[in-house]
């Protein structure tokens, strides 16, 4: 299941937006116990921290998606984050923050790349040593753009680098097109 916050109603994958207490009363209903907090910068939204609290005080395992340009410091221990850096291809490299890696957690967060291509592919080799972040965290991901022409080469790239690196593709664009809302 997807939330994705907005201010003082929640819209969950579908466009239906609900009040703060009718999420909780629709998170009963799934038969899950993992909630995913995404959508653009989630962090960035004044109310997200006392709601990722009240999840967690509900006992759901919570996974804080975040595009890394707002501090993880308020963020609920009890959640886990999958922290986006971004590379220089995406324009906005200049936006990460960069003191979220020093919150990192090994038995908990996870690191994504997403690579556009072989330049963006390097730079993420030389954050990934500088902030020693394979052990740092959890996870490295390394999450190519969909539809780049250059998909293999970046492929065997990561797979030869003898990183201990997980290739991560972006599945419901290929299941679903890179448009579909909401899968």
């Amino acid at each position: 299941m997807r939330c994705v916050w907005c201010d003082s109603e929640y819209t969950f994958t579908g466009g239906e937006k609900l009040s703060f207490e009718a999420i909780l009363t629709r998170l009963e209903e799934f038969d899950c116990n993992l909630v995913e907090i995404t959508g653009g910068e989630p962090l960035a939204q004044k109310n997200v921290f006392p709601f990722i609290s009240t999840v967690c005080n509900r006992n759901y395992e919570v996974l804080i998606e975040t595009g890394n340009f707002v501090s993880t410091e308020e963020v609920d221990t009890r959640a886990s984050i999958i922290l986006d850096i971004k590379c220089p291809a995406s324009g906005e490299s200049e936006r990460n923050h960069w003191p979220n890696l020093s919150r990192l957690r090994n038995d908990k967060d996870e690191i994504k790349f997403v690579v556009a291509d072989m330049a963006d592919w390097e730079y993420a080799k030389t954050i990934i040593a500088e902030y020693n972040l394979i052990g740092r965290a959890k996870a490295v991901l390394i999450s190519p753009v969909y539809g780049i022409k250059n998909l293999q080469e970046i492929a065997e790239a990561v797979s030869t680098s003898g990183l201990k690196v997980r290739l991560n593709l972006q599945i419901h664009k290929y299941i679903w097109g890179a448009d579909a809302r909401g899968v």
